[in-house]
């Protein structure tokens, strides 16, 4: 019909991709939502990060959920259907899954198809018999999950990863305030979260030797000259990560090597030499803040688990 408006998922994800990078460019301060980091061949190249030997936080969130996962199904309690905000492989989910206390159902919500379709497979093929139904959705924004779990079922919400780390501060107690809303009255959250640590350790994990975290930044302007008609030169730009000891956080960077423009979406972008894209940030927390945070967003820390050296933690949240 003339003057209809599209409908198709990937035709509207490919139009806020678009508005997202002409808005980011166009600020004073260029910046990329980091969401726009994982499409597919930005999934396989963060699967290959978790397997580096610099890379701790998913090897040892990972540990927590095994050690630990007895005494976080006892504080669970059985009958939980798990909402995962975020879900990756579903790896992280089948270590869950498989610790909790027959669990009701999995639902996990992603932006990205291919990533959702991936993790619903893993986990079908580990929980038979479990009930799994992928939602398409932008988690960081409101959504629905009515008529998704099974009978009266209570809510667990799982965002493991630290993947709370990327919001700044009040975006990160917006998601928290989202999450309550989206859960079931009486519903939990299992959050992990990454700890303050030795700043070389870091880095390191945000800037392997191998390259393949520079691989995955830089994967993010070959998408924009694929999916939203950009000029980028992938070879004009270079990854970078920094430590901001004030907000203590990582921070990627894509730095331009040399003054030059960028075409995108009809549009002009000038770089200066050594001027950069911020793509990531992933804040680090002292268990003080996160309380704070959580608080600030309705919830309070019911338990916590860590690892032994105290790298990563993973906290459950209740209201």
């Amino acid at each position: 019909m003339s003057g209809a408006i599209s409908r198709d998922p990937a035709e509207l994800q490919r139009a806020a991709l678009v508005a997202d990078a002409v808005a980011g460019l166009s600020a004073p301060r260029k910046t990329l939502p980091c969401k726009w980091l994982y499409d597919a061949e930005g999934a396989r190249l963060f699967e290959a990060i978790t397997r580096l030997p610099e890379y701790y936080p998913t090897r040892t969130e990972m540990r927590i959920l095994e050690e630990s996962g007895p005494d976080i199904a006892r504080a669970v309690g059985p009958g939980a259907a798990v909402v995962e905000f975020g879900p990756g492989d579903g790896v992280k989910a089948v270590q869950l899954l498989r610790a909790l206390r027959a669990p009701a159902a999995y639902l996990p919500v992603d932006i990205a198809p291919e990533w959702l379709e991936a993790a619903a497979a893993r986990v079908r093929a580990a929980c038979p018999g479990l009930p799994v139904r992928p939602v398409v959705a932008d988690f960081t924004r409101p959504f629905d999950l009515a008529g998704r779990a099974e009978g009266s079922a209570t809510h667990l919400g799982f965002f493991p990863g630290s993947t709370i780390g990327n919001f700044e501060a009040e975006e990160a107690v917006a998601f928290l305030r989202r999450a309550r809303a989206t859960l079931r009255p009486g519903g939990r959250l299992l959050l992990g979260a990454d700890l303050v640590k030795s700043i070389p350790v870091l880095q390191a994990a945000y800037d392997d030797a191998a390259g393949v975290t520079a691989a995955f930044d830089l994967n993010l302007l070959a998408r924009l000259n694929r999916e939203a008609g950009a000029d980028f030169d992938l070879g004009a730009f270079r990854h970078e990560a920094r430590w901001d000891a004030v907000e203590e956080r990582i921070e990627m960077h894509l730095v331009s090597r040399t003054a030059q423009s960028v075409r995108l979406a009809g549009r002009v972008f000038r770089f200066a030499a050594g001027e950069s894209i911020h793509t990531e940030s992933s804040h680090k927390y002292r268990p003080e803040r996160l309380r704070e945070l959580v608080g600030a967003a309705g919830w309070r820390a019911a338990a916590t688990w860590t690892d032994a050296e105290g790298l990563f933690s993973v906290w459950l949240l209740e209201e």
